[in-house]
């Protein structure tokens, strides 16, 4: 047994062959290095956007924020007045006799209070009217 010839045509293109293959699974692993970086781009280009933390989520904070900062502004403007309100009724002897007119339906000496109800018929709130006992 011997060694096996080649013929010299085949040995000759051996390394240019190899070559060939060496450069073809360079250009395939680069193709599927650019694909996987493509791929991994386009994955963390969505979670940016759309994401736990994206900008999406983002303009829903900032929105609800900028609603919540005029709701407290509107409660603190609410508190102002509230305010003004309980220092009115603890220093101003009219605005005392005022709400208790209004909300306890209290009189003076010799009034008389009318009951009126509404125009739309709603019987349950009704209007009162105050008049002295000497206009009856």
């Amino acid at each position: 047994m011997g060694t096996v010839h080649y013929p010299l045509k085949l040995t000759a293109k051996l390394p240019a062959l190899a070559g060939a293959a060496k450069d073809s699974v360079y250009l395939w692993r680069r193709r599927a290095a650019t694909m996987a970086t493509g791929a991994l781009a386009l994955v963390m280009f969505y979670g940016v956007i759309f994401g736990h933390n994206g900008l999406t989520a983002y303009v829903h904070k900032r929105a609800e924020a900028r609603d919540l900062q005029q709701q407290m502004q509107q409660l603190q403007k609410e508190n102002e007045r509230l305010n003004e309100h309980i220092d009115r009724l603890q220093s101003d002897p009219d605005a005392i006799e005022h709400e208790a007119r209004e909300e306890l339906h209290y009189t003076r000496a010799g009034e008389v209070i009318y009951t009126l109800p509404d125009a739309g018929g709603d019987a349950s709130k009704a209007t009162t009217s105050t008049m002295p006992n000497s206009k009856r």
